[in-house]
């Protein structure tokens, strides 16, 4: 019985850390398509004196806007895997060191 237990704990701190993952990737996505937006609208702002008359952006632009597409969300292949994280923070934070000491 007791070892059921700490094997349970054990596999409650497992699905934590997952969770914690998963959450840091969705807050990545988050930052990520505000920056596309961003990119987007300032696209726009720039490209609205090169417009073609008709008052439409441009079809490069609109290709951009179909950020919010379900087929291709759908498409997208999670990272499910905590070590590749783990090694991807790791890395994220020496490149951080290395800029702070220059």
């Amino acid at each position: 019985m007791l070892s059921r237990l700490q094997e349970l704990k054990k596999e409650e701190e497992a699905l934590l850390k997952l969770k914690t993952t998963l959450q840091d990737q969705l807050n990545r996505l988050k930052v990520e398509e505000l920056a596309l937006r961003s990119m987007i609208v300032t696209k726009e702002e720039g490209d609205t004196v090169g417009n073609d008359g008709t008052g439409q952006a441009p079809e490069s632009v609109e290709s951009l806007m179909q950020v919010d597409n379900e087929s291709a969300i759908n498409q997208t292949q999670l990272q499910l895997s905590t070590s590749q994280f783990v090694t991807r923070v790791r890395q994220d934070e020496e490149e951080e060191e290395d800029e702070e000491y220059s």
